[in-house]
């Protein structure tokens, strides 16, 4: 069993950045990949990245690509999200998830586990 909580979310302008971080607890993050997705009220859950267990493979959305950055670091057990660039349709309720599946996940099904989420708005 994993436990993730999310951080890091808050208020931002467009244009501005925020870091999420995700701490694992109950195993070694180092067996899962790992993901986050966001939701917005009314739409469905929307794959934002994932990586894998070592974090030398990452995915992202076209959405996304080249203003935001998943890394891990599985010695403090934590999954971050760099956001840049930050547009007002980002925002969302972002949530990270760890998969026992070894490649990358895209799709909610493949995660496990999920924690609560973390508000990110950005204003116009």
């Amino acid at each position: 069993q994993v436990q993730l909580v999310e951080s890091g979310g808050g208020l931002v302008q467009a244009g501005g950045s925020l870091r999420l971080s995700c701490a694992a607890s109950g195993r070694t993050l180092s067996r899962y990949a790992m993901g986050w997705f966001r939701q917005a009220p009314g739409k469905e859950r929307e794959f934002v990245a994932t990586i894998n267990w070592s974090g030398g493979s990452s995915t992202y959305p076209d959405s996304v690509k080249g203003r935001f950055t998943i890394s891990r670091d599985n010695a403090k057990n934590t999954l971050y999200l760099q956001m840049n660039s930050l547009k007002p349709e980002d925002t969302a309720v972002y949530f990270c998830a760890a998969s026992k599946f070894l490649g990358l996940a895209t799709t909610s099904d493949r995660f496990d586990y999920w924690g609560q989420g973390t508000q990110v708005t950005v204003s116009s």
